[in-house]
């Protein structure tokens, strides 16, 4: 095990990646769930798979796969119903034992960040010292397991931490991670998304060595900042430090996966709204309002979508549904719907003057006690009354969750 004292590098960052956290969350809570095959989905009868244990992604089930699909691949499949406030819960509190390792740290999503362990090198002994203290303490405290990756920046070290899955701890030295990447796909980098694996296709790069057979200027130039990063990382570089400070989340959004072909106009209706309120009230969580909404209706033919202005910045999710409605009557229903999208672009701090009008103090006021009346008895107690003969859906917790409302981006 090599001292701290031994590594010349720039920087020591480690990826730290929970493994199937629902799944195994739900395994650790429920002993016939142990050792056997269990996809989480948004509630029982959610169609698409959230995240699934490894003994059944060893039968090839992946995430956002159909269940019907799934259980073709694995007839035992189990299904649990997610519970998203029991594991933001587990995630807050892992995230402290995290912070206290190293209070340099980027929580990257629900079940895994980044800590930075340059200026703590004299407090511990090595690198491989640090992995196996945040795995023990995980594992005791906690009953799960982690994997975690190290080098000098985050998108190494990210790659690292997926080396070996799960449990594994994995150091990539900053000489050798160029050489260790350059057989793997470009698509096993992080931010590679489909059109950026298409153009790369495009001009013959398929894996991380490949790379070097462009310029940089030609992913700058289509991608921009991003494009020039993916050239970068591809190389085992990553000049990107952690986001230590919280900004201004881009976007603010909620989605839904609809039963297939979904025609009930009420029941797309309550779906809308319910977007809309949890946008809403994630805005007003974080003291964020916003003038600019996406809204998306995904119908047979593909993604029925646009962007609204609104005269006054809002976080009010009756104002929001309002739009929604507006791009909903657009729509033939008859052709059903599969999905929706809700997302505040841009949102910013609240305005704090106190010169407003008096509809306006009255709204936040009563935002703000439904807001408590949600949080003391569950998510949307308090609904338009048109809109109360449907049950409600199950809460779904997003793969960017973090405890401050929104991933900072890698």
């Amino acid at each position: 095990m090599i001292e701290f004292t031994k590594y010349n590098w720039s920087k020591i960052i480690m990826h730290v990646d929970m493994n199937a956290f629902f799944a195994s969350i739900e395994q650790r809570d429920f002993i016939y769930l142990r050792n056997k095959p269990v996809a989480i989905t948004n509630g029982l009868k959610g169609s698409c798979i959230i995240t699934c244990s490894y003994e059944a992604r060893a039968f090839g089930i992946k995430t956002g796969m159909r269940f019907i699909d799934a259980k073709k691949l694995c007839p035992k499949l189990i299904r649990r119903s997610s519970r998203p406030n029991h594991y933001a819960k587990i995630s807050a509190e892992i995230m402290k034992v995290l912070k206290n390792i190293s209070p340099d740290i980027e929580i990257f999503s629900v079940d895994e960040a980044f800590l930075d362990l340059t200026r703590y090198q004299k407090i511990y002994f090595s690198p491989f010292h640090v992995a196996y203290l945040i795995k023990h303490i995980i594992y005791n405290q906690f009953g799960l397991t982690c994997s975690i990756g190290i080098s000098d920046n985050k998108s190494t070290a990210k790659f690292a931490s997926k080396l070996k899955k799960p449990n594994g701890i994995t150091l990539i030295k900053p000489q050798d991670a160029e050489k260790i990447l350059s057989n793997y796909p470009v698509t096993e980098l992080c931010g590679v998304a489909k059109g950026v694996k298409e153009f790369l296709k495009y001009h013959g790069v398929l894996k991380c060595k490949d790379m070097k057979k462009i310029p940089i200027s030609i992913l700058g130039n289509r991608f921009g900042n991003i494009g020039k990063k993916i050239w970068m990382m591809a190389q085992g570089k990553d000049i990107d430090s952690l986001n230590l400070i919280s900004k201004s989340p881009k976007s603010i959004g909620h989605g839904k996966v609809t039963k297939p072909n979904t025609q009930d106009d009420y029941e797309i209706r309550y779906i809308l709204y319910r977007m809309s309120e949890k946008v809403a009230a994630r805005m007003r969580s974080h003291n964020y309002e916003s003038n600019k909404f996406f809204i998306g209706i995904k119908i047979q033919t593909g993604w029925i979508s646009d962007y609204f202005k609104t005269k006054t910045y809002i976080n009010n999710g009756k104002n929001i549904f309002d739009l929604c409605i507006s791009l909903l009557n657009t729509i033939k229903i008859k052709y059903g719907v599969f999905q929706v999208q809700v997302t505040a672009v841009n949102p910013k701090a609240c305005n704090t003057q106190k010169d407003l009008f008096d509809d306006v103090i009255h709204q936040r006021i009563l935002d703000s006690t439904i807001d408590k009346l949600n949080e003391k008895f569950g998510r949307l107690v308090v609904i338009p009354a048109r809109l109360n003969t449907y049950q409600e859906s199950p809460d779904v917790i997003s793969p960017s969750w973090r405890p401050s409302g929104h991933r900072k981006s890698l």
